[in-house]
């Protein structure tokens, strides 16, 4: 009698892997790094390049004139269309982080974005978490909220889990239907000072606890970031790779990373593993997100200056 059971990678083939980049984030400044892109030319720069190289999903963040977080979706609205005016089948994602921004109406204007700015995901993080310069709110109401208006609007909430309990929370919303149809979507955050230890076994009992028909992305944050990608790599899951999580190249801290090449290691690691990358097309039907009109936008592409400094 046959084993139901799944043969281990690469026994069993390898699915394509879908590198989600996450350029910007919360916290990189560019006194910290003038790396990090804070207009939306210099997020459309770098997302494009990174396009290019074979991401299939863009994880945006939004500043503001003076490069602080920001909510309005108007903001967003000018990165969604300027990357997919380029790229039709780019899986767009926005954040509703609640860091910097506890206010449901906040949190959500980014939702009410409509047409060719709609985004494919939005983040959700499942339950409160602390980091060393804040607690990022999550109530249960406010979580549920978010879901139903990400729901409505055909939006697949990103599932972001930072610990094994905002796993249970979101297998509970799961079971209730608060979280749509799958498949569902998962990024497991690792390595933060105050969440899950950037470990392998703690990566595999995060997998154990994964409800079926789910694709899930590894992080790793700061340092972390390199093993995390990797392990996710070998062990059949997919990457979330950029400046966001982690603004050094190296273990020593010596050198600043720049996004595209965060990219590079991570596609040059999936190529040494013989694992294709995921277009954006085929990570649309893997994560079941509809496809996109294009949008007219004048080409070339017009690059800021830091995103010329980093072409060729």
């Amino acid at each position: 009698m046959k084993s139901s059971a799944a043969l281990p990678h690469p026994l069993t083939a390898y699915p394509d892997l879908i590198i989600n980049f996450c350029p910007t984030g919360m916290i990189p400044t560019k006194a910290m790094t003038p790396h990090v892109p804070v207009s939306p030319a210099e997020v459309i720069d770098d997302a494009c390049q990174a396009l290019e190289r074979g991401v299939a999903i863009v994880h945006l963040h939004a500043r503001d004139q003076h490069g602080r977080p920001a909510y309005q979706g108007q903001i967003y609205e000018k990165m969604i269309l300027g990357i997919r005016g380029h790229f039709p089948d780019a899986i767009t994602c926005v954040s509703c982080s609640g860091r910097n921004f506890p206010e449901f109406e906040r949190r959500s204007e980014v939702l009410e974005l409509t047409g060719a700015a709609r985004p494919d995901l939005a983040s959700l993080t499942m339950t409160s978490l602390d980091f060393p310069t804040g607690t990022s709110q999550n109530a249960p109401d406010m979580v549920i909220a978010l879901a139903e208006r990400m729901v409505a609007r055909g939006i697949k909430p990103e599932l972001e889990c930072f610990d094994f309990g905002m796993i249970n929370a979101a297998n509970m919303l799961i079971a209730k239907g608060i979280l749509g149809k799958p498949p569902y979507y998962f990024n497991l955050l690792l390595g933060s000072r105050y969440s899950v230890p950037a470990t392998a076994r703690h990566l595999s009992n995060m997998l154990v606890d994964l409800p079926p028909e789910s694709h899930w992305s590894g992080a790793g944050i700061g340092l972390f970031q390199l093993p995390m990608n990797t392990l996710a790599i070998a062990m059949g899951g997919h990457c979330r790779v950029g400046l966001e999580d982690n603004i050094y190249l190296g273990f020593d801290r010596s050198v600043l990373a720049t996004n595209l090449a965060l990219v590079e290691r991570v596609v040059q690691i999936s190529e040494t593993f013989g694992r294709p990358l995921a277009s954006s097309a085929s990570a649309r039907t893997m994560l079941g997100l509809e496809r996109r009109p294009p949008v007219d936008i004048p080409a070339p592409r017009e690059m800021s200056d830091a995103g010329k400094a980093t072409v060729g």
